[in-house]
């Protein structure tokens, strides 16, 4: 089955702003990390059809897979976790970061379930 199959394109091309998002653990290994999303963003790009969505981090040389197929995804806690995004913020400097002021980036969607990060 492609990892494609069976998805629903919402919008194509869209922008959202995004911010890096902690669960209160620091650990190395980049676990309890991820991105933040709107509400509305996710509502607009996103669809509950699709398990996973793909997602190239700046000067990544392939896409990370970020599981949405969880029921806090879709409803208290629109965020994007996965340790490979820790991993990124941490070896690329953006952690620790200021209480209160997490480091923010873009997130183009580039087709269907397929998003690229750009810093701000």
């Amino acid at each position: 089955m492609s990892r494609e199959s069976g998805l629903h394109v919402k919008q194509r091309g869209g922008t959202m702003n995004v911010t890096a998002w902690n669960n209160g653990k620091h650990h190395p290994s980049g676990a309890g990390y991820g991105l933040k999303i709107k509400r509305s963003d996710r509502d607009h790009y996103f669809s509950k059809s699709w398990e996973m969505i793909f997602m190239k981090l700046p000067s990544a040389k392939r896409e990370i897979e970020i599981n949405i197929k969880k029921d806090g995804f879709w409803n208290s806690c629109p965020h994007l976790i996965t340790k490979e995004i820790g991993r990124w913020l941490i070896d690329n400097g953006y952690i620790p970061w200021p209480k209160g002021n997490p480091p923010k980036f873009e997130l183009i969607q580039i087709h269907d379930n397929h998003f690229e990060l750009y810093g701000k």
